[in-house]
């Protein structure tokens, strides 16, 4: 027969090397359970419906000066708590209650979407899914703003389904579909039979809110240099941010997020840690003179080292709001966005001859021309290849592109062959072709404004 515990043997118990149960005599079914590591907690066996149960009852508490007779289960209890708790829970089930499901039922009323979805993105989708970081993103930035304090088990239908709406209706449908699915794939996950955090899934039913037209959005090279003369403009920090995008073909999130901690201003490098990077990767870009003088006008606030920021606190965040001041200005009949600018910089980088796989390497994709078994065997970073890649594109932005006259010329160039041998050239020889660009460009202009005059 099991001894009475006592408060000197609850403290002196010693796991042995591996993990003990000592039953209390004075109370049926109570077990003091030792781990190997010397961690206490108490725990009732019991019988439900003629099956074995096991409820947890807390932690150990060797000593309290007043002792607490309804101790909520999980807190640290004493020998004399632990067997009020006991006592409980026999009483729940002579009454054909199971204190376990009760339990279960109390800690899930205790559990927020926002513990929830911490559970979600460890267990599931680092697990599953490598691009696990844009679904916590889209939780921390659009889900838990709305429902994180919620208890999961009162939210319905209409609060998810708003948060859907509201990305709908800021015209973002692209993103609506994406939280549609990552709430899809959330709930559900909360109501798998092994895991039960919820008993029936608020959100099922739903369809997917907008269909999706795949975006072929490049801004031409006029766009492309009234949105610069805009973006020079617009002040800081959203102006100098805009150039920057052009100038470096990288994500909005990437660019906006950058520190002064990921430059290497002497070697004209920028490395976007793994934990920024969409794919999970570390990234280097290297940075042409354009856009080394760009960063070094950003003015610095606070001492996070954030390159684009209102108040030295936290990220530019107001991306919205400053790209419609913009709009306002530019005028534009077509639609566009901000990650239209990442695949502008890929259509101009190929037109001006770089390699798809250079290309490819400096937007950091992953998919594409190396595929296959030389995707597992390739891996050369191109950082040569990218060096020289992003200078031609520093020299086309800065040299072209903003400057209107050699601009026009560009455009009317039926065969751009020479154009490209000097644009990838030495810098004196380049110097030289935008000179020429520059007279030949004006001459042009001249015999067309003589023949106006003639015509009249």
């Amino acid at each position: 027969m099991a001894k009475d515990l006592t408060v000197a043997a609850v403290r002196n118990a010693k796991p042995d090397g591996k993990r003990i149960e000592i039953p209390d005599g004075k109370s049926r079914g109570l077990f003091l359970i030792v781990q190997p590591s010397g961690a206490k907690s108490w725990a009732l066996r019991y019988r439900f419906n003629g099956k074995p149960r096991k409820l947890t009852i807390g932690p150990v508490l060797i000593d309290r000066e007043t002792p607490i007779a309804a101790l909520p289960l999980g807190e640290p209890h004493t020998l004399t708590e632990a067997r009020t708790a006991a006592d409980r829970a026999r009483i729940d089930v002579a009454h054909g209650i199971d204190p376990t499901a009760r339990a279960a039922k109390a800690e899930a009323d205790k559990l927020t979407v926002r513990t929830a979805a911490i559970r979600f993105i460890d267990e599931y989708c680092k697990a599953r899914n490598r691009s696990w970081r844009e679904v916590e993103r889209q939780f921390n930035a659009n889900i838990l703003p709305a429902i994180g304090d919620t208890p999961l088990i009162e939210v319905t239908g209409d609060d998810a389904r708003e948060i859907v709406k509201r990305a709908s209706a800021d015209g973002s449908t692209t993103m609506a579909n994406r939280l549609h699915a990552t709430l899809a794939k959330f709930f559900k996950w909360c109501t798998d039979r092994d895991r039960k955090l919820i008993t029936s899934n608020p959100y099922e039913g739903y369809d997917k809110p907008n269909a999706e037209k795949s975006r072929d959005r490049a801004l031409s090279w006029t766009e492309l240099a009234q949105l610069w003369h805009t973006a020079s403009d617009a002040g800081q920090p959203f102006g100098l941010l805009l150039q920057l995008l052009i100038l470096t073909g990288q994500r909005r999130s990437e660019v906006t997020g950058m520190t002064d901690a990921e430059l290497d201003l002497p070697r004209a490098l920028w490395t976007i840690p793994a934990d920024r990077a969409k794919n999970g990767e570390r990234h280097t870009v290297p940075l042409n003179k354009p856009a080394l003088n760009t960063i070094k006008q950003v003015k610095r606030i606070g001492r996070h080292g954030l390159i684009f920021t209102t108040n030295g606190e936290a990220v530019f965040a107001g991306h919205h709001k400053a790209k419609a001041r913009i709009d306002a200005e530019l005028q534009w009949n077509e639609p566009w966005r901000l990650h239209d600018i990442r695949r502008t910089v890929a259509t101009g980088m190929a037109e001006l001859g770089e390699p798809v796989h250079v290309v490819e390497a400096i937007l950091n994709h992953k998919s594409g021309t190396v595929s296959g078994i030389a995707a597992v065997y390739n891996v050369h970073t191109y950082a040569e290849e990218k060096e020289h890649a992003m200078t031609t594109w520093g020299r086309f932005v800065s040299e072209v592109i903003a400057d209107d006259v050699v601009r026009h010329a560009y455009e009317q160039l039926s065969d751009r062959r020479r154009f490209r041998d000097a644009i990838h050239g030495p810098a004196p020889r380049w110097r030289r072709f935008l000179t020429l660009l520059r007279r030949w460009q004006r001459y042009v202009e001249h015999v067309q404004r003589k023949r106006e005059v003639v015509a009249a």
